[in-house]
């Protein structure tokens, strides 16, 4: 387990090296708006939100310099749109009882974004380009956009992580062996950084369904090895009625799952054919 902790830790260190290397967002977006004001006349002007505001701008300005933007960048601006939002919302309810100004303004800025949200939803309706197909079905229930997903997925060109986790998501009820062919998809394919170990849960309650206790029992371990959750162990040792010498084989097995996942090995590896 100690083997598994320094790999992942090792991951999470050069991932804040990174960042510490990474350009001046904030500066960055300044620049913008001052030789692109309209990108950013309805914002609010205070430094609440900077994130999601800087977030906003910097990706109305890629807009700005795409003659066609695509369905996937459509996406992402309806999403930023409703981060800042949601955050502008919050911050309007901050008043001020000297600088009154900035209140008002934040409530402005708030009233334009979501009209702004609104009509971008409206104008992207009609899109079924994956993402936009994939947003309605999140954001409204849309059932046609489904059918676009599952479309996708069906002819092989279903590649955004994001789409997919939510495709298995919903499979996990209503088709687990299709869940599980794209849970180790991701596990396959994904960077380590970007693995999410609630997929290794995921994974288990299909096995829970399919009434394999060994698998339940070795992938919710891994999750344990990759995660800060926390187990009774009496509890886990209990998903395969308690067989100590059954448990110590399948902690061994978590291990190589997890070491052979993180170091993107998993394709074809010994562990992927244990769980297919």
């Amino acid at each position: 387990m100690s083997h598994n902790f320094v790999l992942i830790t090792s991951f999470t260190v050069i991932g804040a090296c990174f960042g510490l290397f990474g350009c001046d967002n904030d500066r960055n977006s300044d620049l913008i708006c001052k030789n692109n004001p309209e990108l950013c006349s309805d914002l609010h002007k205070d430094s609440w939100c900077r994130f999601e505001k800087g977030d906003l701008i910097r990706h109305r300005y890629a807009l700005k310099q795409s003659s066609s933007p695509t369905g996937k960048q459509l996406y992402q601006q309806l999403i930023y749109l409703e981060k800042y939002s949601k955050c502008i919302e919050l911050a309007a309810g901050v008043q001020h009882k000297i600088n009154t100004d900035r209140t008002r303004d934040r409530e402005r800025a708030f009233a334009v974004s979501t009209q702004t949200l609104s009509e971008l939803q409206e104008t992207t309706r009609a899109n079924n380009e994956v993402h936009l197909a994939f947003y309605r079905w999140m954001r409204f229930n849309d059932q046609a956009g489904l059918a676009i997903v599952e479309n996708t997925y069906k002819q092989e060109l279903l590649v955004d992580n994001d789409i997919i986790t939510q495709l298995a998501a919903y499979y996990v009820r209503v088709s687990p062996n299709d869940a599980k062919t794209l849970y180790l998809h991701l596990l396959a394919t994904t960077k380590p950084a970007d693995i999410d170990p609630d997929w290794f849960l995921a994974l288990a309650s299909i096995y829970r369904q399919q009434q394999d206790s060994e698998k339940e029992y070795l992938l919710t371990r891994a999750n344990l090895l990759i995660s800060e959750n926390q187990a009774d162990e009496q509890q886990l040792l209990a998903i395969i009625k308690g067989d100590q010498a059954l448990a110590s084989t399948l902690d061994s097995q978590a291990i190589e799952l997890v070491s052979v996942v993180m170091s993107e090995q998993f394709a074809n590896s010994h562990s992927e054919a244990l769980l297919k």
